[in-house]
């Protein structure tokens, strides 16, 4: 099953997560990730949803979100039409003798050091999905105490299909 990245414009209104979640969780569909955020327009917020499935069941959840009243726009996002990311934070134990060897592939992703303590360091990484598994995929020969993600967040490119509202 291929998954699918679901850009939606939503009312930023109480209750909106809930319901889109509803939906999901009713028809026994899975989220595989989810970001919400509030737009440069504060009556709107931008709803990330990840999911995987085939072309009818992706076709199916499209058309029961359009069918929510607090839905205003729904866009697949596209790999070669779109901008997508995920960061993560990363706790690692780090002892004196290992320290340099995990910084230096922090350095190698760009990732940032972010809280150093006597036994551990707190990477920060953004990227797409593949990045970032392979630089877990690196660290693997360590000990990883704690990992967080926050789910992909995108913008399709260009401004051909932006739309605006009164």
């Amino acid at each position: 099953m291929d998954q699918t990245v679901l850009s939606m414009l939503v009312d930023n209104t109480s209750g909106v997560l809930s319901r889109v979640a509803g939906l999901f969780s009713r028809r026994g569909y899975n989220i595989e990730s989810l970001t919400v955020g509030v737009t440069a327009d504060p009556r709107f917020s931008r709803m990330t949803v990840v999911v995987r499935g085939d072309e009818v069941i992706i076709e199916q959840i499209e058309n029961q979100l359009r069918k929510l009243v607090d839905v205003v726009d729904i866009k697949k996002l596209l790999d070669k039409e779109s901008v997508s990311r995920e960061l993560i934070l990363l706790k690692v134990r780090a002892q004196a003798d290992d320290r340099q060897a995990i910084i230096a592939v922090a350095n190698i992703f760009r990732a940032n050091i972010v809280d150093v303590a006597p036994d551990s360091l707190i990477i920060e990484l953004t990227g797409n999905q593949s990045k970032l598994d392979a630089f877990i995929g690196l660290l693997s020969g360590y000990e990883i105490l704690e990992l967080a993600r926050t789910g992909i967040t995108g913008l399709s490119r260009g401004s051909k299909d932006v739309r605006y509202f009164d």
